[in-house]
């Protein structure tokens, strides 16, 4: 039975989303804008018996898995974009005290090495468009230095070093985070006179020394913050495994629980929040490289992906296709020239998610919950329901006790919300 879902005065809650992860251990190693909090991971496991198994097939940021660990559990998850992977390793790794005295090692050597390099060396830079408008010349001269000194480096040690370069990359940039998705506001005219003129007065065979300066305090600072939560030992476990959340993962084993975030059905691209870490880290290399990636990826519509969406034909029906079908015409009807395209993307989506269900089921233990935190959206003022359509999958695969909890309000737009769409297979 499903429970009684209205549209109450919720509050935002941001103390449930990312925002609560950062100074978490861990978890705040790096931000990811639409990743949810730590917080509501931990309460929503807090009463699984020790040992459990939980799984999140749309891993993100690793925070599934990482609670899991700390709370004596195995944690795993799945994941198709191979930074995610990455990030999501490092993050659950036992760093042992040599690995991290090695750390401190390296980092001496890594500032060392940033500071004395001439500025007029040739570095490697990623190819991202108009780059100058991410990073100040000063800033961009220190993170080359920075990236080539870190090179030198590997394994676990040089894990936790590229974790640094890309906390720094990020506090270093232009970039805003006061709205649901990351943007980049230009430098003030004050602040450019003053980079300008610091620019003059640097030795000529040096970098601009304010920017540089700070940007290699900055990743000394932050290279201490990732050693310093990197030292305490994991109770459990936890394994990331690449894959599609579409087709089984023979190496998951069967989760007591699968508590997850996926992609929202809001046209929000976690490759377009992920480039500056994915290009800086070598993850991205051409402009297209994004867009191919992310076709690939449930709710995904950035560069190529978009153009893409009009060759798209489903494989299969899916149990809410004449819901579905009738919130398309209207988004259709009323979108102008990207109705069909939008339409088509929320087909897309629910489609995708359907597979996504299929597959998954036989990873979840008889008698095991699920746990889907999902937002709703919408299209030129037409209602998505993607909770309503989750539960509707979910009790079509044979699942009981489906429920939909409202969670919280996500903006200040008053018809979108977050839900968790609870069930238990039998």
């Amino acid at each position: 039975m499903t429970a009684a879902v209205g549209r109450p005065p919720v509050a935002r809650n941001e103390h449930l989303t990312f925002r609560a992860n950062m100074g978490a251990g861990r978890h705040g190693w790096l931000r990811l804008t639409p990743a949810y909090g730590v917080r509501l991971v931990r309460e929503s496991i807090s009463r699984l018996p020790a040992g459990s198994v939980v799984t999140d097939p749309f891993s993100g940021t690793g925070t599934t898995p990482l609670a899991a660990a700390e709370l004596g559990h195995h944690g795993q998850s799945v994941d198709v974009n191979p930074f995610l992977i990455w990030l999501g390793r490092a993050k659950v790794r036992r760093y042992s005290p040599e690995t991290l005295l090695a750390a401190v090692d390296a980092t001496r050597e890594v500032i060392r090495t940033a500071t004395r390099t001439d500025r007029d060396a040739i570095l490697w830079q990623p190819d991202i468009f108009n780059i100058e408008r991410w990073w100040t010349p000063g800033t961009l001269d220190a993170l080359k230095a920075l990236r080539a000194a870190v090179d030198a480096h590997e394994g676990p040690v040089r894990d936790l070093l590229d974790i640094a370069l890309c906390r720094v990359l990020i506090t270093r940039s232009n970039a805003a985070f006061n709205h649901q998705s990351m943007s980049f506001s230009a430098p003030s005219e004050k602040s450019a006179r003053a980079s300008a003129r610091d620019a003059r007065d640097s030795a000529p065979a040096l970098f601009d020394r304010a920017a540089a300066e700070a940007t290699i305090s900055a990743f000394a600072l932050e290279m201490d913050a990732v050693a310093q939560s990197a030292r305490f030992a994991l109770p459990g476990s936890a394994a990331i495994h690449q894959g599609d959340s579409r087709t089984r993962i023979n190496q998951l084993k069967e989760a007591d629980l699968i508590l997850t975030s996926p992609p929202y059905v809001n046209r929000m691209s976690y490759v377009r929040e992920l480039r500056p870490y994915m290009y800086w880290l070598r993850f991205l290399n051409l402009a297209g490289d994004a867009g191919d990636l992310d076709w690939r990826a449930i709710g995904g519509t950035w560069g190529t992906a978009t153009s893409k969406l009009n060759g798209w034909r489903p494989e299969t029906d899916t149990p809410v296709d004449d819901a579905m079908a009738a919130v398309c015409a209207r988004i259709t009807a009323d979108g102008g020239k990207n109705g069909p395209l939008l339409a088509t993307y929320v087909h897309r989506y629910h489609h995708d998610m359907w597979l996504h269900f299929q597959a998954v089921t036989p990873a979840v233990k008889r008698g095991g919950a699920v746990s889907y935190i999902v937002g709703n959206s919408a299209f030129y003022g037409h209602d998505v329901p993607a909770h309503t359509w989750y539960a509707a999958m979910l009790r079509a695969l044979g699942y009981m006790n489906v429920e939909i909890t409202t969670i919280r309000k996500r903006n200040s737009n008053k018809s979108l919300y977050e839900y968790n769409v609870s069930a238990r297979r039998p």
